[in-house]
């Protein structure tokens, strides 16, 4: 698998132009103008370091000077300054408002008959976003000239030129004129694949020769495919052009994670995670997970793939990408009913494209290696939504008591492990599940023998007979985990979240010692963040104890929240007196 063709440093063909003193590129959507995780630097100016390094044969990265920035889901022009005797002209420019920046937007709301309209506006930022205030609110004054370009019913295409740069200048005006840019999760956006703003142009003045040059990137096709057609949804899955799209924005947002098994070092070592989060990355009802040089597309049951064309195009697409081989899993509408995740309708043993994956594979998650199965049912061996949870217990582990409820295959025990637990219980109702576990303690280098084996241990028993039976004895620990399936069934139980999340809390509580700590997870779609934090308020209040803290934890990057919505996952940190 050539990683380097899916995740390329950087494309030739973004540069728009290039001399000693200056590059101008093309910055595609999805790619960040600075890291969206400190410690995976994926940013633009990382990539054209790294690109131009590697183009000129240098042992280290050359210079790159920043004076501008566009928004993660912006895309359009950007210039960079290669030289700091070039510095001092462009940052001038830019603070005595002589660079010239011309965007294109696409906007629903605009009223029929606008035409023209320059926007002045005081802006204030608050908490990670910017508001309009009054001319005595102490905001800074922003001023965007509009015209319209094109309309197709309420929605419009708009060119825009700012006078000045403020933060999010131009989505903030606009949503504030009641036509916010479509596909803006801040400021009311409507239904978009992303951001549909576009930098097409910037004017400036040569640092050293002082001649006046406008350089310019026309491609503005997602904007006008959405002026045409609107939010396609399932749509997307009989317009070519659109699916290209979507998968090559979510294989750009990858990026970082993408390039992780060639540059991190052995300790941030990354190699499966989630390429494709559904109507996150514009494409319901398809997830698609990276294994090393495999991918898992798991297609969700529902009225949008009635034709099968659709999901025979699709991986057809996802074949194009270049991996190794693909894996195919159905999600059934009601997990609750399912019986048997290994039937081959469900989940077919052989890969759908290219070569089978070994039947005993490894993958590496912050650089701890864990055992997956592609072909073996609905589940591989680890859920990737975990992956910045399983980080955060590792750093809370170390000489704690560890429960891990529900656990599977025993991936959040064997972080705790390697985080220096002082014991990890793994208590599962499934025996073969709890086999696997005591596989990922090996693969991931810990000893099970002697001490090994009285440290961690492992008991196949129903989570709540568990708890019951471990708060009668009076034993207690330092930290809980809690990720239960929406639906399971024991001989002695049915545990459905909707209704017995509370109860499963409140019998956690219990065995937790004073201080301790819970992380509590919920994937049911149908349960809302505020709900799930108030059915674990609820549980702790049951027990007798007082909730010192309750604080929501992240999904990591490749698991993009839809539009408008929640995120599947809702994960929480609980503080127990």
């Amino acid at each position: 698998m050539d990683r380097a063709r899916i995740w390329p440093l950087f494309r030739p063909s973004h540069i728009l132009f290039e001399d000693d003193d200056l590059l101008v590129v093309h910055k595609p959507a999805g790619v960040p103008s600075q890291a969206a995780e400190a410690d995976r630097p994926d940013d633009l100016a990382l990539r054209l370091k790294l690109f131009l390094a590697e183009r000129q044969g240098l042992a280290s990265e050359p210079y790159l000077g920043t004076h501008q920035r566009l928004d993660r889901d912006t895309s359009g022009v950007i210039l960079f300054t290669k030289r700091k005797e070039a510095n001092a002209s462009i940052a001038a420019q830019f603070e005595q408002r002589k660079v010239k920046k011309s965007y294109v937007a696409a906007v629903r709301g605009l009223p029929s008959h606008v035409r023209t309209a320059t926007l002045v506006h005081d802006l204030r930022r608050v908490e990670g976003h910017v508001e309009v205030v009054s001319p005595s609110g102490n905001g800074q004054r922003a001023v965007t000239h509009l015209s319209v370009r094109a309309r197709n019913a309420d929605r419009a295409l708009v060119d825009l030129t700012l006078e000045t740069g403020r933060m999010h200048q131009a989505r903030v005006q606009l949503a504030h004129e009641g036509a916010p840019i479509a596909g803006d999760p801040i400021y009311g956006g409507a239904l978009a694949p992303r951001l549909m703003l576009h930098a097409i142009s910037i004017g400036f003045s040569h640092p050293r020769t002082g001649k006046r040059m406008v350089i310019a990137d026309h491609d503005i096709s997602a904007l006008e495919r959405w002026l045409a057609k609107g939010d396609l949804g399932a749509g997307v899955y009989d317009d070519d052009a659109a699916l290209d799209a979507a998968i090559a924005l979510a294989v750009e947002r990858r990026w970082g994670l993408g390039q992780s098994a060639d540059r991190d070092s052995a300790d941030r070592k990354v190699t499966a995670f989630r390429l494709i989060n559904e109507e996150g990355d514009a494409l319901p009802g398809l997830a698609v997970d990276t294994y090393g040089d495999y991918l898992v597309a798991q297609i969700h049951e529902s009225a949008i793939w009635q034709d099968p064309l659709r999901q025979e195009r699709v991986l057809d697409k996802l074949g194009a990408l270049g991996f190794r081989g693909i894996y195919l899993k159905i999600r059934p509408k009601q997990a609750n009913l399912l019986a048997d995740t290994r039937r081959e309708s469900m989940a077919p043993a052989s890969p759908v494209r290219g070569e089978a994956a070994p039947d005993s594979m490894t993958i590496h998650e912050e650089g701890i290696a864990f055992p997956v199965r592609l072909f073996d049912g609905l589940s591989t061996g680890i859920f990737l939504d975990q992956r910045h949870n399983r980080r955060l217990l590792r750093t809370m582990a170390k000489g704690a008591k560890v429960a891990n409820l529900f656990s599977y295959t025993c991936a959040f025990s064997v972080v705790s492990a390697l985080g220096g637990a002082a014991r990890t219980i793994s208590v599962d109702a499934a025996a073969v599940a709890l086999e696997r576990g005591r596989e990922a303690f090996v693969v991931a280098g810990v000893d099970l023998e002697g001490v090994g084996a009285l440290k961690h241990s492992f008991v196949v028993q129903d989570a709540f007979a568990w708890l019951g039976r471990t708060s009668a004895k009076g034993d207690k620990f330092d930290v809980l985990v809690i990720d239960p399936p929406s639906y399971s069934s024991t001989k002695k139980r049915r545990f459905v979240a909707e209704s017995d999340y509370g109860e499963l809390i409140a019998l956690a509580v219990r065995v937790l010692a004073p201080g301790g700590k819970i992380i509590a997870c919920c994937n049911h779609r149908g349960i809302s963040r505020a709900r799930f934090r108030r059915m674990v308020r609820d549980g702790v209040r049951a027990a007798g104890r007082e909730l010192v803290q309750e604080k929501d934890l992240p999904c990591g990057h490749d698991f993009p929240q839809p539009l408008g919505k929640e995120a599947f996952m809702k994960s929480v940190l609980v503080t127990v007196s």
